[in-house]
């Protein structure tokens, strides 16, 4: 079975700020991070990079994710780290997604 090729995120600032001061907004992805969704995943978290703060990436409903979709989360995070005064986290990965980032020696640079 093929999995749906599509993928929606929702983009929540919360009211409260972290310990830190930091403005949080929260980005929750629902379905597949292919090569066909890749971009939009970017599309969304990129200029919440650059507005500084933190940004949380829930991925607990990301059903399939592949090296394109890989790919993006590492643009997406080395972006945030060139930028300094962003924070870029990713949580709720499932098994499947942290399977492939333990297979592309990827795991310290998303779970740190």
């Amino acid at each position: 079975m093929t999995p749906d090729r599509s993928l929606q995120c929702d983009v929540e600032r919360l009211a409260e700020k972290d310990q830190h001061g930091n403005q949080v907004t929260m980005v929750r992805c629902h379905g597949s991070l292919v090569s066909e969704t890749a971009s939009e995943i970017e599309d969304v978290v990129k200029p919440l990079i650059a507005s500084g703060g933190r940004t949380v990436v829930d991925l607990a409903d990301v059903n399939y994710m592949d090296s394109f979709g890989l790919g993006a989360l590492v643009i997406l995070k080395v972006s945030a780290i060139k930028r300094g005064l962003s924070i870029l986290e990713f949580a709720n990965m499932t098994p499947r997604v942290l399977e492939l980032l333990r297979l592309t020696h990827l795991t310290q640079m998303f779970t740190s």
